[in-house]
């Protein structure tokens, strides 16, 4: 998260460190090319007033070897020419090639032979070749007799200028990478209690209540959010545990009044006469499934209090369910098949991944009048598939929407054990692990029954897998 942090913090502080170097790089670079103005203008008058003497005294001589060494050392042309543009003295050839070369010496040397200084030609930029032309009159007013040109190469001035161009941008890598090297730290404490609080979340949604964020680390507001995260999961948990409490000891109080209730409607059978008898017996029945009720109730709470979903090995959980399934659906003379791949790995819902199993195959062999049971799991992108499918009755689709509520259960069933909260129950812990609970098409029916589209019924569970931490 602090990474992105960066990506954020970091081009903003390039643009600033930007908007301060681009001006001062451009103050730098016109400092250099002033410097070299003057330079050359200061040559360029000095050239010019012992042009003003050598003509008029036609001692001309030491002049020209004064310029022809100036290039010789320096490298810049300089010439003394007169006001048809002619060159008198200096480094003729070496003149003539550079002037051709530059467009803007015509203006700047009509400027010179009318007595004014010209602004000096020449890109500022360092990556642009054109060279400085400066041109200085011999003569005063009216008696300008010529003027000294001087064009100069700006190689080493660009080079200058891209030198200090190199400094300044060290000089701003530096606060960069000092920000680099301080925002990632403060960023990570800046945004750990947001980390914490992601790192909760995700327990939470787990079915752990019982976890906290640190609401002593961190800038002030976020700790003051922890604080409020922290606030709230303490409501909730009171409130999911009073829940819990009162379901519980709701069935376990009532549980002493009915046994009493059953044990007095038991006690008047040998009191009743014949047409009693079917309004005793629905007395029984109905007594009967309030305890089966109260028993699902007390089961729901204890596995609802487990708060946390674990790995677990699918195969130790099938071992010690596997014998006890075949048991039972050898009793019933119903026929048992499993096809569960070894090694499998997966997060197991609280209240145990075998209860949940243990449930849907109850189902299976109570409700769906089936002759075959088949368990599978497959595994596929990171999720493993468990199915308890039959070859019984199947559902439809309108029924199949009201399966997973509680209490519901199926016109067709009303007649055998049951209290509809074991699949509503068993929904809810694997969507608390993380994975979930559907109902599609069982196995096909051997008798062709077009009831449930010709299928038995089938429950798929998804949860999500576990890597082996030898892997």
């Amino acid at each position: 998260m602090h990474r992105r942090l960066l990506v954020v913090l970091v081009p903003l502080a390039v643009l600033l460190v930007v908007a301060l170097g681009a001006p001062l790089s451009v103050t730098v670079a016109e400092r250099e090319m002033q410097e070299t103005y003057v330079d050359r203008l200061n040559d360029a008058g000095r050239f010019a007033s012992l042009a003003d003497a050598a003509l008029s005294t036609g001692r001309t001589q030491a002049l020209q070897q004064e310029l022809a060494t100036y290039h010789e050392l320096y490298g810049i042309r300089a010439a003394v020419i007169d006001t048809s543009g002619a060159v008198l003295l200096g480094t003729s050839g070496a003149y003539l090639e550079a002037a051709r070369a530059q467009p803007a010496l015509p203006r700047i040397v009509t400027a010179a032979l009318a007595g004014t200084r010209s602004e000096p030609s020449g890109e500022w930029a360092p990556w642009d070749d054109a060279a400085l032309v400066v041109a200085e009159p011999v003569g005063r007013d009216s008696e300008v007799v010529g003027a000294v040109v001087t064009i100069s190469d700006l190689s080493k001035t660009r080079h200058r200028i891209l030198v200090r161009w190199a400094q300044l941008a060290g000089l701003g890598l530096l606060p960069l990478m000092g920000l680099v090297a301080v925002a990632w730290p403060v960023s990570a404490w800046v945004l750990r209690p947001v980390r914490e609080l992601d790192a909760a979340s995700s327990r939470i949604s787990q079915g752990d209540l019982t976890i906290r964020a640190d609401a002593e680390a961190g800038p002030m507001e976020l700790r003051r959010l922890a604080g409020s995260f922290n606030t709230m999961m303490d409501a909730v948990e009171n409130a999911v545990r009073r829940q819990r409490a009162f379901v519980s000891d709701a069935s376990h109080q009532l549980r002493n009044p009915l046994t009493s209730l059953r044990l007095a409607v038991e006690s008047v059978e040998p009191y009743l006469r014949a047409e009693g008898r079917p309004v005793y017996e629905m007395a029984v029945d109905e007594a009967k499934a309030m305890q089966d009720l109260l028993n699902s109730l007390q089961a729901s709470a204890r596995m609802e209090s487990i708060r946390t979903a674990s790995p677990v090995n699918l195969d130790e959980v099938l071992a010690t369910r596997v014998e006890r399934w075949r048991a039972l659906t050898g009793t019933a003379g119903q026929r048992l098949s499993v096809d569960v791949p070894p090694g499998l790995r997966v997060l197991e819902p609280s209240g145990g991944l075998g209860s949940i199993l243990d449930e849907l195959v109850s189902n299976a062999l109570r409700l769906s009048d089936a002759g075959l049971v088949e368990v599978s799991a497959r595994a596929r992108d990171e999720v493993i598939t468990i199915a308890v499918r039959d070859d019984g009755q199947g559902m439809d689709e309108p029924e199949r929407g009201q399966a997973l509520q509680r209490f519901w259960r199926s016109p067709r069933h009303q007649n055998i054990p049951g209290t509809g909260l074991g699949l509503a129950i068993s929904a809810d812990l694997v969507g608390a692990a993380g994975g979930g609970l559907r109902i599609e098409d069982g196995l096909p029916r051997p008798d062709g029954s077009t009831h449930g589209r010709g299928y038995g019924f089938a429950t798929v569970i998804t949860l999500p897998a576990v890597r082996d931490e030898a892997e």
